[in-house]
């Protein structure tokens, strides 16, 4: 087991450097902002305008906030737009396959015209704009980074958060890819990352996004080229359990995909339920993960 302790405590930052010197790190680099999004006209509108009235009016901090909309059935896009964000729709390599985060997170890294991209969760409540800061501040002010995560405190209504993480992640990280069990949460949606570092890379579908860029991130450049920053609390809604069973089967395909140099991973599971009736059903599923193009491709 390798002694993750000194990583741990150069690269855990609880806190951003004041705004000036934040401004000052960019350098004349472009920071930009990316928010993937399905279905969230309730929460995407304040989201950017936060963003935009913190980090574009206040603070030139960030200079584009980017929404992708990924087959949304609500007004997420017009919400988005009329917030003051560029809309551009996700684009799926294959047309016959749903590509789901992962296509929307590579969607949004070949439309950034930045140098610094933040990725953002769409559906959060009571976002707080300083997540921006705390995340992107130790990537512009470490040259050495290619990418830093975010943790936060999540309250869980429902007594499942983390449940993928502790279930399907941590298992995988502990037999296969020891070196990121310092990271308090592999699965957060939310990071910061160097644009050029990752828009030659391929792109895991789906759920297994997340994980992805980060074993990526390790194998290509190393831990210490990774780290992550303490967000505090933050809110948003739980999956139903088929949905966390779904997402499991995608992160723990991102291991075989990354780390075997693999370009599809197929699970096939039975998944008892109800119908209407009350009668036991059983309904058989395929979940389907792949290793998308890179952005830049």
């Amino acid at each position: 087991m390798p002694d993750l302790q000194p990583w741990f405590a150069t690269h855990t930052h609880a806190a951003s450097a004041p705004l000036g010197d934040l401004v000052a790190a960019k350098r004349g680099r472009r920071v930009g902002v990316v928010l993937p999004a399905r279905d969230e006209a309730a929460t995407i509108g304040e989201i950017v305008r936060r963003v935009r009235t913190a980090w574009c009016d206040l603070v030139p901090l960030v200079d584009e906030v980017v929404v992708v909309d990924s087959r949304s059935s609500d007004d997420t896009a017009a919400a988005a737009r009329e917030a003051g964000a560029v809309v551009v729709t996700a684009e799926d390599p294959d047309p016959t396959f749903d590509g789901g985060k992962g296509s929307a997170m590579r969607t949004g890294m070949a439309h950034l015209t930045s140098d610094v991209g933040v990725f953002l969760d769409a559906d959060v409540r009571g976002f707080d704009p300083a997540f921006v800061a705390r995340l992107v501040g130790p990537l512009l002010t470490d040259p050495s980074l290619v990418l830093v995560k975010a943790f936060y405190d999540r309250p869980t209504h429902d007594g499942g958060g983390g449940r993928v993480t502790e279930l399907a992640a941590r298992p995988e990280i502990a037999r296969r890819a020891p070196e990121l069990a310092g990271f308090v949460q592999p699965l957060a949606g939310e990071c910061a990352f160097a644009l050029d570092a990752f828009v030659d890379l391929p792109v895991v579908s789906g759920y297994g996004v997340d994980v992805g860029m980060l074993l990526q991130a390790m194998r290509k450049h190393g831990l210490d080229a990774t780290a992550q920053a303490d967000l505090g609390r933050r809110e948003h809604d739980h999956q139903d359990l088929h949905a966390l069973g779904r997402m499991a089967l995608q992160v723990r395909a991102a291991f075989d995909l990354v780390l075997e140099d693999r370009h599809v991973v197929v699970d096939e599971r039975w998944v008892p339920g109800r119908d209407v009736d009350g009668a036991a059903t059983l309904e058989a599923e395929r979940v389907e993960t792949r290793l998308l193009p890179p952005p830049g491709a």
